[in-house]
């Protein structure tokens, strides 16, 4: 117990330093808002025929240029939609990345990943890539809302399992968003997984944010801390075959006891610290969980990147503004700093939800 209360001061300092210095090391850009799925729990609310038109290809080369031009060496650029493979021209925008030196990776539902695109886009200097996997296939297909769902991620799976036996520096993980339809299947997806040979699984729960604004998704308390017992166990889990997966929850939410039982760090949402974010209508902001209007700091059709970057961002890097309601007098503040920014719906009010009040409730 001492030594987690140690390491944890350690932590606060480590972080208080990363929000002084608040290096960009990892953007989103939200290439597009069109998609080929119509999910039940979509965040950003993504439509086969967005209105939103895709950001072209030369607006975010543009910014690019201002980020280098900004002395930013190391970054991680994350593609993500709606669904980027619907783009045709992510080869193009993955060479303009590594021309600037830097590192890139998509996020897929992997409806459209065949063999030929998957080597295209490895040829681009795709590094990394990430594949939406919500339970076994009844479950994630009524997620996605898409009968071929599953099998088409599944194939995508297994195409980069392949691929990653004979480049083991490629990276990929499944992502897995768990709702009261899928939680009490999670050892049946978890042995899945191992038997796919797939080493990294992120875990998400649901939060409030577009199409789940106000539906049937969210877990009960007990479902949340079933949850959290689950990755905690599976964190020690061994197959006979002495096979392991490694799994972390998402970045929400300060969890008391559980910290570094169910992630490989201390929560801390970098939201406007470390990472940043292209929205697809040009907007800048930092996670794409974070969409609420007061968030939004400013938008590449008239603003510099960088300038903002550097001269704004400061209700992310100050969170006193979220001491108020539940959070005023929290004992566990200086651990928290009022949840994860995507959290709430604007820059004066609480979270909509408090994880450590969840699991710490009888």
């Amino acid at each position: 117990m001492f030594l987690k209360s140690f390491r944890q001061s350690v932590f606060r300092i480590w972080r208080n330093i990363q929000i002084k210095n608040h290096k960009l090391n990892y953007l989103f850009w939200e290439c597009t808002l069109r998609c080929n799925l119509d999910c039940l729990h979509c965040g950003s609310d993504c439509l086969k025929n967005s209105q939103t038109p895709d950001t072209p290809l030369k607006d975010f080369v543009k910014v690019l240029d201002e980020i280098k031009a900004g002395g930013i060496k190391n970054l991680f650029i994350c593609i993500t939609g709606g669904e980027p493979l619907l783009r045709n021209d992510l080869e193009q925008a993955g060479q303009e990345i590594i021309k600037r030196g830097y590192n890139w990776g998509i996020v897929t539902n992997g409806m459209l990943l065949t063999n030929e695109r998957f080597v295209s886009l490895v040829k681009a200097g795709m590094s990394s890539i990430s594949f939406d996997m919500d339970g076994l296939e009844a479950e994630h297909n009524y997620l996605r809302r898409n009968k071929h769902s599953f099998e088409k991620v599944v194939n995508a799976i297994r195409t980069a399992v392949t691929f990653q036996k004979k480049f083991p520096s490629f990276i990929f993980d499944v992502i897995t968003c768990v709702h009261p339809g899928n939680i009490n299947s999670l050892n049946e997806v978890r042995d899945f997984l191992i038997s796919e040979n797939v080493k990294r699984w992120r875990i998400f729960s649901i939060f409030p944010e577009g199409r789940a604004k106000n539906n049937e998704l969210f877990l009960s308390a007990e479902q949340y801390k079933q949850l959290i017992e689950f990755i905690s166990s599976t964190r020690k889990f061994k197959t006979q075959q002495n096979k392991r997966i490694h799994v972390n929850y998402s970045c929400e939410g300060y969890l008391g006891k559980y910290e570094l039982k169910v992630r490989d760090y201390f929560f801390f949402c970098q939201a406007g610290i470390s990472i940043g974010s292209v929205m697809c209508n040009g907007d800048i902001s930092a996670c794409l969980s974070v969409r609420a209007k007061d968030f939004i700091q400013g938008n590449i059709y008239k603003d510099n990147f960088m300038d903002i970057w550097n001269k704004k961002f400061c209700n992310m890097r100050d969170h006193s503004w979220a001491k108020t309601g539940r959070c005023k007098k929290c004992r566990n503040w200086n651990n928290c700093l009022g949840n994860g920014i995507h959290l709430h719906e604007n820059a004066h009010s609480e979270p909509a939800v408090c994880n450590y009040k969840i699991l710490n409730t009888p």
